[in-house]
């Protein structure tokens, strides 16, 4: 299945959304059981305060002298018995049963996480990271509340629904069965609204996904935003999307409104529907003044757990809309997986080699790469270069796997990357980027990211090996200092050190740099360079750079354009050729 996005994402029909939920009450069986019990329990007030009102007005009616003391305590007595066993079973619910929804949305979230760590890059180029946020948080908060109150509310109902029939008929069969024959009309009435509500929130959903993608962007991009005094643009972009989530909202909340309204003019018909033909029961002497009062009571149940389960639909659209979104996302299947009969990857000298090579990002777009053809020596310095657009990075992300090929192979040592798993081609892989990206953390923390468990001295090392020591050891808490979100509070230089670091603490057979200093000022980049050297040493290295000077002492140096490979050979031969390269080395000296 393709990565959703909201033109694709599509309806899946209740029932078996409710079979994919259904499995994570499994580990909860016991709790769940006994919270139903519980629910059982706190409906024996309401059932059995009109039996003794019936007893007691016909007492009253019939023989006055039945009405004892004792008999008038004992009553009282039972229903606060009652009482404390409801607030008992109440707590039980409100407290052990909430626990256990959090319990089942946690598991969710870990099943969530995990499958997104699966997905591709692909994905990631076609979703919205806020999109994406808003289902592992907001939607599965209301999976929660629907995990817990959904079987509660539908079993008390049942057991009231239930039990007020069968007391009902006792009473008078001719009105129950009037009454029970106008619940089916109202329900039909209701569950046409009850589909646009969830049609709404799933709207809202999407809306607010693509509003929490807007504000993250601002966010993100503030101090752009500000350098460029567009806050003004930045509040019409939001204000424009916070509209469309009012009008959203608007409209399920009408659809709300008419649910709601429906449901009191339907009760209203029920009750003068039977007050009357009750009336009419007390004129002709067919129902006895007690059971009326009995019956106008009972009705009050039926009718307060009918407008409960109605209550509670709105409650149970944004949890089925939540399980929905949830399920979308799991059925997303990675684009790269490892084979079945998958082996563990061993380099041992590095030698890559691209055979007949060829890339798309997808079947609507043009080829990056067609038919190319390189072989990179063990402990190489292989360079790439040449125009934007020409596949160099590409090239790069095509030996990890980050994406898959749509022609040839590339092989590692003599094994086809796709016959290895992803985890052992990775570890065997470090990879030094432009767009440095360190985690919310601290300078340990993120070096350790290369080798989770490392020691002190092993993390020490490698942050002397990357020329970072000496900056860290000055900043205020040195190793232990907090970094900021994404690194802010180092400059270029010092968080692409870190990350350098970082890789040589992984200590990868295979390196790849892919435009590693481009982004930093001479002083940060001669450092840099200094670092990526030491590095480099005893790897295949793979370089992508714009500085040409950066790879003058690279072995092999192949120049890309859209065409493909227009050059190949080391600095002194391509200077000597009097092509491409030697005409963007000469304009990068000037």
């Amino acid at each position: 299945m393709k990565p959703n996005t909201p033109k694709n994402e599509r309806k899946t029909s209740t029932l078996k959304l409710l079979k994919r939920f259904l499995p994570y009450y499994k580990q909860h069986g016991k709790t769940l059981t006994f919270d139903l019990f519980c629910a059982a329990l706190t409906t024996l007030c309401e059932l059995v305060l009109p039996l003794f009102v019936r007893f007691i007005t016909n007492a009253a009616i019939e023989d006055i002298s039945l009405l004892t003391a004792k008999t008038i305590l004992s009553i009282g007595g039972i229903y606060v018995l009652l009482r404390v066993i409801d607030a008992v079973a109440n707590y039980y619910m409100a407290s052990i049963g909430h626990i256990m929804g959090t319990k089942m949305e946690t598991a969710m979230r870990k099943d969530l996480f995990s499958h997104l760590q699966k997905l591709s890059y692909s994905y990631y180029d076609n979703t919205k990271v806020g999109t994406i946020m808003s289902r592992i948080t907001s939607d599965l908060f209301d999976v929660t509340e629907f995990a817990h109150h959904c079987p509660e509310e539908f079993f008390i109902a049942g057991i009231k629904i239930i039990v007020s029939f069968i007391i009902l008929c006792t009473v008078n069969v001719p009105l129950t069965l009037l009454l029970f024959a106008v619940l089916p009309v109202m329900m039909l009435a209701l569950n046409y609204f009850k589909k646009r509500m969830k049609e709404g929130f799933r709207e809202s959903r999407i809306v607010v996904g693509e509003l929490n993608s807007q504000i993250e962007d601002s966010l993100l991009g503030v101090r752009v935003v500000k350098s460029f005094a567009n806050e003004s643009i930045e509040e019409k972009k939001f204000k424009k999307g916070n509209e469309k989530f009012l009008q959203i909202k608007s409209k399920v909340y009408k659809y709300m409104g008419s649910h709601s309204s429906i449901n009191r003019v339907s009760e209203g018909l029920m009750y003068i529907i039977i007050v009357v033909a009750g009336a009419f029961a007390l004129v002709k002497d067919s129902i006895e003044a007690a059971d009326y009062i009995a019956y106008l009571l009972y009705i009050t149940t039926l009718l307060t757990s009918i407008r409960k389960i109605i209550d509670f639909a709105e409650q149970f659209q944004r949890g089925m809309t939540g399980i929905e979104r949830f399920c979308e996302i799991l059925d997303t299947e990675p684009s790269i997986v490892d084979k079945d009969n998958a082996t563990e990857l061993t380099v041992t000298e590095g030698k890559i080699d691209f055979t007949d090579v060829s890339f798309s990002y997808s079947e609507d777009t043009d080829s990056v790469l067609s038919n190319v053809n390189l072989k990179i020596g063990s402990g190489e310095r292989f360079a790439l270069v040449g125009p934007s657009g020409g596949g160099k990075t590409t090239i790069c992300n095509l030996i990890p796997r980050f994406y898959e090929l749509t022609g040839g192979s590339i092989k590692i040592d003599g094994t086809d990357i796709r016959d290895v798993t992803l985890k052992s081609l990775r570890e065997n892989i470090g990879i030094v980027q432009q767009d440095v990206y360190l985690f919310s953390g601290t300078v340990r923390e993120n070096i350790e990211y290369g080798k989770p468990g490392a020691t002190e001295e092993e993390i020490r090392e490698a942050a002397a090996l990357a020329g970072a020591l000496e900056f860290i050891e000055k900043l205020p808490e040195g190793f232990d200092t907090y970094v900021g979100e994404r690194g802010v509070k180092l400059s270029g230089g010092q968080k692409q050190r870190i990350s350098i670091a970082r890789v040589f603490l992984k200590n990868p057979k295979i390196l790849i740099l892919d435009e590693a200093t481009s982004a930093l000022d001479n002083e940060s980049e001669f450092l840099v360079q200094k670092s990526l050297e030491r590095l480099s040493q005893g790897r295949t290295t793979i370089t992508v750079a714009h500085r040409l000077t950066t790879i003058k002492n690279a072995d092999t140096i192949v120049v890309f354009t859209k065409d493909g490979i227009a050059e190949m050979g080391n600095h002194e031969k391509l200077i000597e050729q009097g092509g491409l390269y030697s005409t963007m080395f000469k304009m990068y000296s000037i």
